[in-house]
């Protein structure tokens, strides 16, 4: 009987070290987060022109804007899918300028420290579209989807700003859907505002909005075709967003969302989560600031190659962890 005791006392000893541990942990590391939104990796990326080997001058997305709309792409091993998708993309933009000469727009497509061809890839649609038009930024090291995010938006051009995935999940041309709406949002706010109808863009691109594409409309025929896996991953996260970040978006993971340049100042100047939470982080802060949200459903398809997978479950919670334990003991300052 005696090694039962033993056994007994290595399982208290387990849950007192999990149990104190894991709070402490979660503590540190997010006072080490504190003031990861303004690391030294943050130096404008260098933009070269592959066919002429000329540096082109970094933007900020505290400089005026020079585009349009920019579209801000995430990859990171995404050699086979991105191709199709950014192809598809860049059509849909060429015949959108072509039938409307003020449209004009940038994708900026940032490499998280892929170790496949994605490099390659990005560069030949530089060549083919020129670096006025595409541009890559290269993260050098893998940090995750929300950094590669964020690192976009700080260097765009965009009166309007559009993070969509690498694997082309959801049609492009449901960016008028978003832009439609965020037009009529900002409309309404300047009539109120100001007494006025202006229909400007850059005054409406000075208005804080935020429009999140959403799969919520999708979840009764995703939860029946979806690997099971997926499906608790997904009711359970939204459960803990629920209570991290309150309601008032349905879908927040949808990889399709739209902001004014107002907005994403603001939000992406904060931002700290660098991977799969991210998402939760901007609603938090949307809270916060008082920025306009509208979810908005969008036509969207699973496509395989996903990078979740059931060992994406911790690292979701962690970063939960770290929103409510940095905000709610004021150790994450939020900048105005």
């Amino acid at each position: 009987m005696e090694w039962l005791w033993t056994i007994a006392e290595l399982l208290v000893l387990v849950a007192l070290i999990l149990t104190l541990g894991l709070p402490l942990a979660v503590i540190i590391v997010a006072f080490r987060r504190r003031c990861s939104h303004i690391s030294a990796d943050d130096a404008h990326p260098i933009f070269e022109d592959p066919n002429s080997l000329k540096q082109v001058p970094s933007p900020s997305i505290f400089d005026p804007a020079e585009k349009y709309i920019s579209l801000i792409i995430p990859a990171y091993n995404e050699e086979h899918r991105l191709p199709g998708a950014l192809s598809e993309t860049m059509n849909y933009l060429q015949q959108r300028a072509a039938k409307d000469k003020s449209f004009s727009y940038e994708v900026v497509i940032v490499d998280d420290g892929s170790v496949d061809g994605t490099k390659r890839v990005a560069f030949g649609f530089v060549r083919r579209y020129t670096i006025e038009n595409v541009r890559v930024i290269l993260l050098g090291r893998n940090h995750g989807k929300g950094e590669a995010i964020r690192r976009g938006m700080l260097h765009s051009r965009g009166e309007l700003l559009l993070m969509l995935d690498a694997d082309g999940a959801t049609k492009i041309n449901d960016l008028e859907k978003l832009e439609n709406q965020i037009r009529r949002e900002a409309k309404n706010e300047l009539k109120l505002r100001d007494g006025v109808d202006s229909g400007s863009v850059s005054r409406i691109s000075d208005i804080p909005i935020v429009a999140f594409g959403s799969r919520a409309h999708l979840e009764e025929k995703a939860l029946a075709t979806r690997k099971w896996y997926r499906n608790f991953l997904m009711k359970g996260f939204h459960a803990v967003v629920l209570l991290t970040a309150g309601r008032g978006i349905r879908d927040t993971q949808c990889g399709f969302k739209m902001f004014t340049r107002a907005a994403a100042r603001k939000l992406f100047s904060n931002i700290r989560l660098k991977r799969w939470c991210f998402d939760v982080e901007l609603v938090y802060l949307c809270k916060h600031f008082g920025i306009r949200m509208i979810e908005i459903s969008v036509n969207w398809s699973e496509i395989p190659g996903s990078k979740v997978n059931p060992l994406s479950i911790p690292n979701m919670l962690w970063e939960l962890c770290l929103v409510s334990i940095g905000y709610r003991t004021y150790m994450w300052k939020i900048s105005t």
